[in-house]
């Protein structure tokens, strides 16, 4: 049985077994089984207890052994020690899947532990899958179904909720159903022995009757898993996340700038953005988001009109918003000429639009659509208070009449007097709040994840030279250094593994006494500056190990006298291999260029103001490997020193194309060597005619993996998968390189388009389209590696590069299947191309254990249908005028 297949045997059952299902009151039993027959639910219940003949009116079975029919779902709710016999004995009668709900298994020492980890290794030999244990169980309303010890139902809508705390589904679910808010999934996963969030993300991204997914987090496993879950469908529904336990302290001593910039929550918020997740800090945010998102479009940026028929909330909403990093939009003059000839002459002639208490239903309609349609505004809140010459009521009318193409937000102010407002609001799909506060944090909310949906259909540039990294070079430096029992690098031999991946330093050399440090300063002229040499002391400055600006021999001497005798007094336990002497060199910017392996989420790029204060300033923003030139500039935006570097009141600008390059090599070289535990450019000076790592600090553990198991252990998103890479002689003698699709192939696939003949589209596509769309060129190049593969061949011609042609498997979330596709452009028709890509993609299937591809082909495309019946494929037809082809890798492998 598939994966897909068993989880819907525990969410979609037919069949239900409750075992330690009771009829005494006040138990876990009686709840559950008082709630399961208490719904609407259509499938067969059987009470499972040994002491029982009757319950709840039904026969009660000694096991699940002697029920009448397979069940889908067992339902466990029976003391902790028993739970291991009971999974074997569900397994041995066949069960599709189980919800444990006792407790008293990791969280309950060692022998919890052991017992955990006892049903986790039943539940994978009989292929069923488990949910929990330690939950309050799950509720699906579509159907019915109430399989928890909750005390309510919940009510049937469009959300998926997930949650950690069993507790907090309680309140949340009685919450819920007093304010009319419903779902298409409850869950409580509890302690996520086998279902995790990835799973029901997977799972419930499917689902037809699921919008949106919300997650309350209080741990995290499996984050590759997760990520990829998360890419794969935030595009097409909002996830959302309350993440607790950031209290946590993720910044504990740390042995660089970028240890103590990094914390837990920040790197977790890092890894949501770059997954297109919507992160949110309170329950109430949440469901308002989640609200908002459901009614209304994005917004494209973050400027907000305020129309109010009240100074006081407005000004409240615009401190608000300012304060969070947002902007009052500026209306442009013909916007201004507009409200003038529509409202009174004492409105408030600018934004925040204040219509005065007067205002009627009209003057809001004619304001609010005004502002609509202002080029500077992304997003209009519109606020009332109760006025006795203002009907709530019919203001909410006019508004949900208007057609807005941007997001439309209400604040009515009161209770009673504008209770009736706020339902035609709901009714006509426009989000209403209490506070003004609230509803700019949603607006907030909103164009955040609107801008995390946009890295993700981002087209990186090329880079702007090609990079070839000493990879070797850089791993036998590495392993010297572990070799010798050190885990921290020299500043030296730090320099020099950044040469390697092309980051440039100043010339340098460690000397060993005052005379040589004055002869090579004098060699490579001066000014210089002289620093500490050692392994053991990682803030410089801290001991006073740095001294500037030398201009003479003189100087060089007692600098390096000065240094030695500070190393000596105030780090009289470090060894000290030595004085380094560099040029001195001077540039406008310093920057911090660092990354931190996270336990959790694995090396995390930090950029930020660099220099001795960068603690002090905290300017930083971060990233997660890999990275492209987009996401490069992206972490660069995100920081305050971005607006110097783009030149501040008369300075010249940085090279910002260079820098972003540099952090796409940075994030080649954490990635390449899980062996780097931390590691720190501070400063990297940089100016218009270039940069330089002035100085740099590298921390070095063992790596955990052999290499040749898994090259990337400790990434979270898979990098570009270059193994793959293949030359290919075409029958005409020509050559073409078949290669993954990068992101960066956008606009050469797009050109591939054009070469398509309509019977191409047709046979590749179902359909005559001719132009593929940037949304659909994106989804196309830009792919998880994790889930899905595509191969291109490139050909050259006239000196230009051109895509001949695409392979690509997609797999389900499991990688058990995966849908099979090919196009080839019609000039490079005929000449064995298809045969090679489709090879080298079914060599990839393989590897990725992949059990069976598929694919559907029209019957008239007899050059496809010949071409996989060689690969071994067999044909089933599946519909007048299509055939379903199918390989079983495990049986057939030439």
């Amino acid at each position: 049985m598939n994966k897909a297949l068993q989880l819907q045997k525990i969410f979609h059952p037919q069949t239900i077994a409750a075992i330690g299902a009771s009829d005494r009151d006040g138990t876990v039993g009686n709840a559950l089984i008082t709630n399961l027959l208490s719904g609407d639910f259509s499938g067969r219940i059987y009470p499972v207890n040994p002491k029982h003949k009757i319950i709840a009116k039904l026969k009660s079975y000694p096991s699940v052994a002697d029920l009448p029919e397979q069940i889908d779902l067992a339902i466990i709710a029976t003391p902790a020690r028993v739970v291991p016999k009971v999974v074997r004995e569900c397994g041995e009668a066949g069960v599709g899947g189980l919800l444990i709900i006792s407790a008293g298994f990791k969280e309950a020492g060692e022998k919890g532990k052991e017992m955990n980890a006892s049903i986790l290794k039943m539940g994978k030999r009989y292929g069923m899958r488990i949910l929990g244990p330690n939950c309050l169980g799950f509720i699906n309303p579509t159907i019915g179904l109430n399989a928890s010890f909750a005390s309510g139902m919940a009510l049937p809508g469009k959300m998926a909720f997930i949650s950690q705390s069993g507790a907090l589904c309680s309140a949340i679910l009685d919450w819920s159903i007093d304010q009319s808010v419903g779902f298409s999934h409850f869950v409580s996963v509890g302690s996520m022995t086998d279902i995790g969030f990835h799973d029901l993300i997977d799972y419930f991204g499917s689902d037809p009757n699921t919008s949106a997914i919300l997650i309350y987090m209080e741990s995290l496993r499996n984050p590759r898993r997760f990520m990829s879950a998360a890419r794969a469908f935030a595009r097409s529904k909002p996830i959302i996340v309350l993440k607790a336990g950031k209290s946590e302290e993720g910044a504990r001593a740390s042995l660089s700038h970028t240890g103590s910039l990094a914390g837990s929550d920040d790197v977790f918020r890092t890894a949501f953005r770059r997954a297109g997740i919507l992160q949110v800090e309170t329950i109430q945010q949440l469901f308002d988001c989640a609200q908002a998102l459901a009614m209304q479009p994005l917004p494209k940026g973050n400027h907000l009109a305020v129309v109010t028929n009240a100074g006081g909330p407005g000004i409240l909403a615009t401190d608000y918003l300012i304060s969070r990093q947002g902007v009052l939009a500026s209306l442009s003059e013909n916007t201004l000429e507009q409200l003038n000839r529509l409202l009174p002459s004492h409105w408030s002639h600018g934004n925040p639009v204040d219509l005065l208490g007067d205002a009627g239903a009209e003057q809001y309609a004619e304001a609010v659509k005004c502002c609509m349609e202002d080029r500077d505004v992304d997003a209009i809140l519109v606020i009332l208070t109760a006025q006795s010459v203002t009907d709530p009521a019919d203001v909410a009318r006019r508004l949900i009449e208007i057609e807005a193409p941007k997001p439309m937000l209400a604040c009515w102010m009161g209770e009673k007097e504008v209770l009736d407002g706020r339902e035609i609001l709901e009714a006509g799909k426009i989000p209403n709040y209490r506070y003004p506060e609230s509803a700019v944090d949603v607006f907030l909310k909103m164009y955040g994840y609107s801008n995390n949906l946009k890295m993700l259909y981002e087209t990186p540039p090329n880079i702007p030279d090609r990079f070839n990294p000493e990879k070797d070079k850089a791993r036998e430096l590495i392993q010297q250094v572990l070799n010798t029992g050190r885990k921290q690098m020299t500043e030296t031999e730090a320099k020099v593994l950044l040469q390697h991946y092309g980051i440039p330093v100043p010339m340098g050399k460690v000397v060993q006494s005052a005379e040589e440090a004055a002869r090579y300063a004098k060699e490579i002229g001066f000014p210089v500056v002289m620093k500490i040499a050692s392994s053991e002391i990682g803030h410089k400055t801290d001991i006073g190990g740095i001294i500037l600006d030398i201009s003479d021999p003189n100087e060089a001497k007692t600098a390096f006298e000065q240094i030695s005798e500070k190393a000596k007094t105030l780090a009289p336990e470090a060894k000290v291999d030595g004085v380094r002497v560099e040029k001195m060199i001077y540039k406008q910017y310093e920057l911090l260029i660092g990354a931190k392996k996270d336990p959790m989420f694995g090396p995390v790029i930090v950029f930020g103001k660099g220099g001795v204060l960068v603690e002090y300033y905290r300017d930083t923003n971060m990233g997660i490997p890999p990275l492209n030139m987009a996401l490069a500039k992206r972490i660069i935006r995100g920081t305050k020193v971005n607006r110097l570097l783009l030149g501040f009141r008369g300075m010249p600008a940085a090279d910002l194309k260079l820098l972003e390059f540099l952090l796409v090599k940075f994030a080649y070289l954490v990635m390449d060597f899980p062996e780097i535990k931390e590691i720190d450019i501070n400063p990297f000076v940089i100016d218009a005619e270039g940069g330089l790592a002035l100085d740099a600090h590298i921390v070095l553990e063992k790596r955990q993996l052999p290499e040749d198991q898994n090259p990337y252990p400790h990434l979270v998103i898979c990098p570009y998968p270059t193994q793959y890479r293949r030359q290919f002689t075409m029958k005409n003698g020509e050559r073409a390189i078949l290669r993954p699709i990068r992101p960066e192939d956008e606009p050469m696939e797009a050109e591939m388009f054009r070469c398509l003949s309509k019977q191409s589209l047709y046979f590749r596509f179902f359909t005559t389209v001719r132009r593929a769309s940037h949304e659909v060129l994106v989804r196309f190049t830009n792919i998880d590696y994790d889930r899905e593969m595509a191969i291109i061949a490139e050909v050259e011609e006239g000196g230009e590069k051109k895509m001949a042609g695409v392979v690509r498997i997609i797999s389900d979330a499991w990688n058990e299947q995966a849908e099979y596709a090919i196009v080839v452009a019609d000039p490079w028709q005929g000449l064995g191309l298809g045969r090679a890509m489709t090879d080298l993609i079914l060599e990839i299937a393989r590897e990725k254990g992949i059990a069976k591809v598929y694919g559907e082909v029209l019957s008239e495309n007899k050059v496809m249908q010949e071409l996989l019946q060689k690969e071994g494929f067999s044909k089933h037809s599946v519909g007048e005028g299509v055939s379903y082809f199918e390989l079983d890798l495990k049986k057939f492998n030439p």
